[in-house]
Order: structure tokens, then C-alpha cells, then sequence
């Protein structure tokens, strides 16, 4: 019988992670196995936040077997007691003779700690199996856990010179069917979806997600409550957060006392007269939302750019010429005053929906 590699199995245990995409947040996504003699025993993934992590279900499936064998897992396993009981207890109980760890834990509460215990159990420990792949995986929960902030991604649907608007305002539609049932297929990955207040001004937009459902939590940038107790998106059950600008006294409004009774109101600090971006998010954070999925406007994607807070772009782009000085930019903001201060992408992919053309990439 063929050997199957460390790389092999830890291949196996990621496809397994995948499992539960868009599903774990704000935790991280895991799969782990326990191989015995070359054969698998157990395995299993972390399928949502609350429930067991995957090395457990993985133990569990392997039961007494698992005594002697080698658990991979895609991720350290935990040292501190969260949601769930630490892993590795289970894992030295368990009479597992050798772990293999795709990525260390970047959780500071638990950072190299699991391993540690492992080791000082008598466990052997390789760690660094398919680290790159693992950790773009979760680049969402690893930006989350060791900053604070969730992870930004920009999506926008464009024509070839730049538009997503007429200078009438019209929008409808720009991109395909083709197009627009991917962009909403990519909402299911993410906690939350973000617009301005303009969109909602314009648009009345849904947001929600046509291909499952999951009820991503709608955050609406509004720093004067001018949107509509009407709008779109308070239809359903969906979480509504609408970051704001503190009311000063003697300035609450009726339509203020509206809103709070459909959402909530996220109230954050001001700079140069509007949100303060940084701040928002840093409190979106503390509401345990780890990734946000930001969908215009041009002044709304163009301040986050501006701020530099955008990790991720999508760019869905028509063979279309808008055209017009009043039509409204996908990027708009500030912008910086000479070429060499653009905003430099990495990691550039394109993929085409007939014509159109989806571009994909890092940030900085």
C-alpha cells in the first residue's frame, strides 16, 4: 500500500473545513482526520459556532481506535475554554500518538499554547502542512482575531469606464443575470452586508441573499437617519444595523424613534463632519461581526479606500460605456493626488461570465 503524504490528508481535512463556508462566524473554519495504519477513522468539521470543534467530532467518529493514530487537523487546537471545553484535553485523553497542524492558531488566547500542552503530554507535534492554503481560508477570522476589525470586501458591478450609475441615477442593471446570481451567491459567505445611505436612497435595495437561507445582517451608513421606515431592506427577519452619528439633545426626530423600532442604531464617532469609519467597524467588531461584504456606493467603497480599510476587491465589469461627467464613479472619495500613492492590488484573478469580466484581488 502507498504512503499517503502529510500534504495529502491535510488536502482532505481542508475540503472538509469547507464544509461549513459562510457558516462559522467568527469562528475560524476547521476539519480535522484520525488516520490509523493509512486508513481513516474519523473526521469531521466545525460546522457553526457553538457546536463541537472538528477534532472532536473526529475523535468521536474514531472512538477507542483513536489510541495510536495521528490526528490532522487544519487548525491548533484550542487551550481555553470559549463557547466549548479546551480541545486539547480531549485530544491527550484520547491516546492520539501524533497531531499534524495545517496552521497555527492566531488567536492570541491560544497562539502556539495547544501545541505546547501537546508536546508536554508526550504528543508529537509537526505543525506548517499546507499553511499558505489554510490561512486564505480564513484570512477573514485571522484578520478578525489579531486586529479586531472585520474583513472588508468591495464588490462592484461596472461598466467599462467606471460607472455604476447614470448621471440620472439609473442603475438597473448594469451587469447580467449571469453575473448578479454569482455576486449573490458570494453574499453567503460573509456576516454582514454593508451599503451608504445613498443606495438605499436610490435603489431601496433588498439585500438579501436568493440562494439560501441564511439572514445576513444588513449595515446601512447613515449618519443622518434619512433612510425610510419603509425601506427595502427591513423586510424579513433579517439583523438591520444603521451606523449613525450621535443625536445631540433636543434632536431626536420622529423618524429616529421609527428607525430604532426596526433596527439597531449604532451610534459612532465623527470625523470631519461624517462617520468615522475606523471607529465603525472597530464597533461592528465588538458586535461579532467578522467580515463585511460592501456593495456601494461610490462614496461610501471610495472613503473605505481612502482609509485604506478594504482588504479584498471584486470588480464585476460590463462591456459597457456609461460615459457623462454626472454619472456616478464606483470609487469615488478622496483619491490620491499622484500615481505612485495608488492603491496597489496583489494576488489579481480574472474570471469571465461571457462578456463580462469578474476581477478579484487582494489589497496592498
Amino acid at each position: 500500500m502507498i504512503k499517503k503524504s502529510d500534504e495529502y490528508y491535510m488536502g482532505l481535512a481542508l475540503k472538509l473545513a469547507l464544509k461549513a463556508k459562510g457558516r462559522t462566524f467568527p469562528n475560524p473554519l476547521v476539519g480535522a482526520l484520525v488516520v490509523k495504519n493509512g486508513r481513516i477513522i474519523g473526521s469531521g468539521f466545525h460546522a457553526r459556532a457553538g457546536l463541537a470543534h472538528a477534532e472532536i467530532t473526529a475523535l468521536d467518529e474514531a472512538g477507542k481506535k483513536a489510541k495510536g493514530a495521528v490526528l490532522y487537523v487544519t487548525l491548533e487546537p484550542c487551550a481555553h475554554t470559549g463557547r466549548t471545553p479546551p480541545c486539547v484535553d480531549r485530544v491527550i485523553s484520547s491516546g492520539i500518538k501524533e497531531v499534524v497542524v495545517g496552521m497555527v492558531d492566531p488567536n492570541p488566547l491560544n497562539n502556539g499554547k495547544g501545541i505546547a500542552l501537546l508536546k508536554q503530554n508526550g504528543i508529537k507535534v509537526r505543525a506548517g502542512v499546507l499553511e499558505r492554503e489554510l490561512a486564505e481560508i480564513n484570512e477573514s477570522f485571522i484578520k478578525y482575531i489579531t486586529s479586531k476589525m472585520p474583513f472588508i470586501t468591495v464588490k462592484v458591478a461596472e461598466s467599462l469606464d467606471g460607472r455604476i450609475a447614470t448621471r440620472t441615477g439609473d442603475s438597473k442593471w448594469i451587469t447580467s443575470d449571469r453575473a448578479r446570481a454569482f455576486a449573490h451567491r458570494l453574499r453567503n459567505n460573509y456576516d454582514a452586508i454593508m451599503v451608504g445611505v445613498n443606495t438605499v436612497l436610490r435603489d431601496n435595495p433588498n439585500l438579501n441573499v436568493w440562494f439560501s437561507k441564511k439572514k445576513l445582517t444588513k449595515i446601512v451608513i447613515d449618519s443622518n437617519l434619512s433612510i425610510s421606515e419603509d425601506s427595502n431592506i427591513f423586510a424579513g427577519d433579517s439583523r438591520v444595523i444603521i451606523v449613525t452619528l450621535p443625536s445631540r439633545p433636543g434632536q431626536e426626530t420622529e423618524n429616529r424613534r421609527k428607525l430604532a423600532a426596526k433596527a439597531q442604531i449604532l451610534e459612532v464617532k465623527e470625523k470631519e463632519g461624517q462617520i468615522n469609519l475606523v471607529d465603525a467597524l472597530k464597533k461592528l467588531a465588538g458586535l461579532q461581526i467578522s467580515n463585511i461584504i460592501v456593495e456601494g456606493g461610490g462614496t461610501l467603497i471610495g472613503s473605505l479606500f481612502d482609509e485604506r480599510l478594504v482588504d479584498r476587491i471584486m470588480f464585476f465589469i460590463s462591456p459597457k460605456i456609461i460615459g457623462g461627467k454626472g454619472a456616478i464613479s464606483s470609487v469615488m472619495g478622496s483619491g490620491v493626488k499622484r500615481v505612485d500613492q495608488a492603491i496597489r492590488l496583489r494576488e489579481v484573478k480574472i474570471r469571465r461570465f461571457g462578456e463580462e469580466l469578474l476581477v478579484s484581488a487582494r489589497v496592498g
